[in-house]
């Protein structure tokens, strides 16, 4: 029997997510995909992966899975989101191993809204369109995980447990550039975007990151005929208040968009949890570039971070630290 990990429970937003479904926008299909690229990325460099390959994706709520048949390795991802094995806690963004009957205990997402959780070799399901990636709303892909449901996994060699540094992320503003509609709306409305704070509403999803805040006014009627948009576009409905698609938006909208969030600070965006704060503010196109390539600089210096895990002291560590807490006169 192939190794595998069986849904004990889990929390109702629980899905497949990898990379994402390209190529087929043109056809109204959207590209879905892990929310939080960088976590998703980290999870399976400590298991091993291939950085593209499918991880288990959890909203808010955690959940609980036994392993079938095999040894398998696996690591969480997320803000302040615990995981146990046996009972046993692992550290924060380390892999551990966990053998056949064994059950792996995914706590609440705590710091953030998203975390994954990877497994040595990926999940060996039947991709549609190239993708494991579950659009809910339409069963592309896949449907939300419950109780019962089994993800056999591939068979890698057994390798070694391994552990990371992410570097330290910041709590600056989530930047944008304007437009590409941003002549729709008031003179003062890009103002109040980069100026006042929003508040991150509890009906948002994988498909969008809905704010509450200052009215962005129009200048005419709220609607346009609808054209391309992508994670990032900031639509802004009749009601005036903003809100930010994420990776499960369809390929068009017709709401004006007056702004983008930049790629490097989408997957923050995302980890707001509802009623959380969101500042924006403004930045040129050279500027959102620049900021693309410090956030890889960043990922490389924490993929580069990664080494196997130590499981006692070495000679190294102990010569590291000062061993004497005192001395005394043997006289």
């Amino acid at each position: 029997m192939m190794a595998g990990l069986r849904v004990i429970d889990c929390g109702s937003c629980t899905t497949i997510q990898d990379h994402g479904r390209f190529g087929f926008r043109r056809f109204g299909v959207s590209t879905s995909g892990w929310v939080d690229r960088s976590s998703a990325r980290l999870a399976n460099a400590l298991v091993g992966n291939s950085p593209f390959e499918a991880c288990v994706e959890f909203q808010l709520a955690g959940g609980r899975l036994s392993v079938e048949d095999k040894e398998v390795a696996i690591a969480l991802v997320g803000p302040d989101c615990p995981l146990r094995i046996e009972g046993s806690f692992v550290p924060s963004n380390r892999s551990a191993r966990a053998k056949n009957g064994d059950i792996v205990e995914v706590g609440p997402v705590r710091g953030g809204v998203y975390a994954y959780l990877a497994v040595g070799g990926g999940i060996d399901l039947q991709p549609q369109m190239g993708s494991l990636s579950a659009h809910a709303r339409t069963g592309i892909g896949g449907k939300t995980l419950a109780a019962g449901d089994r993800l056999p996994t591939k068979a890698p060699e057994r390798g070694k447990l391994l552990e990371a540094v992410p570097t330290t992320g910041d709590d600056d503003p989530i930047r944008f550039v304007a437009g590409p509609q941003n002549d729709y709306f008031a003179a003062e409305a890009l103002t109040l975007l980069a100026q006042c704070p929003f508040t991150v509403r509890h009906d948002s999803d994988r498909m969008a990151c809905r704010l509450s805040g200052p009215e962005l006014r129009h200048l005419g009627d709220a609607n346009i005929v609808s054209d391309g948009v992508l994670p990032g576009s900031i639509q802004v409905p009749g009601d005036g208040v903003p809100t930010v698609l994420l990776r499960d938006c369809p390929p068009t909208g017709g709401y004006p968009k007056i702004a983008t969030v930049i790629s490097s600070d989408l997957d923050r965006l995302a980890q707001i949890s509802p009623g959380g704060i969101v500042n924006f503010s403004s930045v040129t196109l050279d500027e959102a570039v620049a900021a693309a390539v410090l956030a890889k600089t960043r990922m490389d210096r924490t993929l580069s971070s990664i080494r196997p895990v130590s499981l006692g002291p070495t000679t190294e560590s102990l010569l590291s630290v000062n061993l004497i807490h005192g001395s005394t006169d043997g006289l």
